[in-house]
């Protein structure tokens, strides 16, 4: 637990983050921000696709699948989980 704040795209299956940044802007960030991707909010990282994109992250008790290009620009300090 380092502290430091990822992306999301960086984190390993079963991480937990709590997110400490949005870069997303527009229509995107709204949505994401009607989701839950809101600072401060804990984050999970369940599975990859098996080609490693999209993932699926459990975000207040809901399962949302994000591209690489959205969860790179959301960042999240690692609190736990996650292959050692």
């Amino acid at each position: 637990m380092t502290g430091t704040s990822i992306p999301l795209s960086e984190a390993e299956n079963g991480s937990m983050l709590r997110i400490s940044g949005i870069e997303v802007q527009g229509v995107l960030r709204r949505r994401l921000l009607d989701l839950g991707f809101v600072v401060g909010n804990d984050v999970e990282v369940l599975r990859r696709s098996p080609l490693g994109d999209p993932t699926a992250f459990r975000v207040s008790n809901t399962t949302i699948a994000l591209r690489r290009e959205e969860s790179s620009l959301i960042y999240g300090e690692l609190i736990g989980g996650g292959e050692a």
